[in-house]
């Protein structure tokens, strides 16, 4: 899909301020300006896939929200290489006076997490050792996308443990960043959500994800001896999310989207892992999840059905899809693919062989189990988008439990 000028109009505002300076000043500086931005834009979409996904939508309101972090994610790439990097954010404060607390379902939420709070430093074994190139596999062979690929057949027992010992550190690695992801998401939510009860137990998430931060951190550093560096497409979302400044499009992009991303991904390594300890922290990050996924689905079920209009209603059906196609297909590891096999394979066969694996179909069920009826729940699933789900085979999903039906019990199954 190629973008017109007509086109791209309502885009510019996204990405303006990443390629061609202010607004104002984009439109001051002439014709030219415009042909090389809508130029620039045209680039991008051809040749990035998550937003080229997006384009074949043609909902260009929803292409719009994505260029400005795309452009910044997968071009200019600025997080790369370096130990910080900023993002401007949008949105704003909203302060209740009367200090209401009248959301009783948000307020036993809240009571459930001051009781459920737990200390990484005491509650987890530290001293234990644990070698991940040892004889006793932290997790088995058929975590490496490649496991039934000739390439892995010829592979010694050293290299098949240095494999599983990456593709463990670059997957905890991405836990780790979305986790700081979701801390400064939580709190940039706590401050905006109209809802006193709901402020109070956003104060609550804001800790627990700074604890998850902790864990995930001092596990790879300390126990796996290596980190990776944040993945392109999960940076375009944190991007995304975090610039955005509707406080229900932060809530449905982290806690209904990532948060049931994170579920099924922890509870998929919890089962396959035989490191005590990891279970362990996965098991703690799990029942705290699970608490900020039902979060959101409490803070949005009605507030999507009675707040907003049917047009904005839509577009948020829309990008909630998007996003589904972001995490199923997007997450390809190619960091993993660089190391170890850009000199065997092309990164077509690397794409092609990752998502048929044993790994990711496995993966994408637990993941979908988790976030299609959390979908359907606040609304997001009607009659107009559920053949887009049913063609990409997740609808069989929407008849699962919701997070307000589930329990921490059953998310640790």
């Amino acid at each position: 899909m190629d973008l017109t000028l007509t086109g791209v109009t309502s885009a510019l505002s996204g990405v303006a301020g990443s390629m061609a300076g202010s607004v104002e000043s984009f439109v001051r500086s002439g014709p030219g300006a415009v042909q090389g931005t809508v130029s620039a834009v045209n680039r991008i979409v051809r040749t990035v896939p998550v937003v080229r996904d997006v384009a074949e939508s043609r909902n260009v309101r929803i292409l719009a929200g994505l260029l400005g972090p795309a452009y910044r994610g997968l071009v200019k790439r600025g997080y790369k290489n370096t130990e910080t990097t900023d993002i401007a954010l949008g949105g704003r404060a909203h302060f209740d006076w009367a200090y209401r607390r009248d959301f009783p379902e948000m307020s036993r939420l809240y009571e459930f997490a001051k009781d459920s709070q737990w200390n990484a430093t005491k509650d987890l074994d530290w001293s234990r050792d644990i070698d991940p190139l040892g004889k006793d596999k932290l997790v088995p062979d058929q975590f490496v996308p490649t496991y039934k690929h000739r390439i892995w057949k010829k592979l010694n027992k050293i290299e098949r443990a240095n494999q599983r010992h990456a593709m463990l550190s670059w997957t905890l690695s991405q836990f780790l960043h979305g986790e700081q992801g979701a801390l400064f998401a939580a709190a940039q939510v706590t401050e905006a959500v109209p809802w006193l009860d709901a402020k109070l137990f956003g104060a609550t998430q804001v800790m627990d994800e700074g604890r998850h931060v902790e864990v995930f951190h001092r596990y790879l550093t300390q126990k796996l001896e290596r980190r990776y560096e944040i993945n392109d497409n999960l940076y375009v979302v944190i991007d995304a999310i975090m610039s955005d400044s509707r406080w229900d499009m932060k809530f449905l992009g982290m806690q209904i989207m990532i948060e049931g991303l994170a579920l099924g991904s922890f509870g998929m390594i919890r089962n396959i892992t035989t490191e005590p300890m990891l279970k362990n922290l996965l098991k703690y990050v799990i029942t705290d999840e699970a608490r900020h996924v039902h979060y959101g689905v409490l803070a949005l079920q009605s507030f999507m059905k009675t707040e907003l209009s049917e047009r904005e209603r839509r577009d948020r059906e829309d990008w909630a899809f998007e996003l589904t196609l972001l995490l199923r297909n997007r997450f390809l590891a190619h960091e993993i693919y660089d190391e170890y096999y850009a000199h065997a394979m092309t990164r077509t066969e690397w794409n092609r062989t990752l998502l048929e694996s044993d790994l990711m179909s496995l993966f994408r069920r637990t993941m979908f189990k988790r976030i299609v009826p959390n979908l359907k729940r606040i609304g997001l699933l009607s009659d107009r988008v559920r053949p887009r789900y049913e063609a990409i085979g997740l609808l069989q999903y929407e008849n699962e439990k919701s997070a307000v039906d589930l329990t921490a019990r059953d998310m640790l199954a």
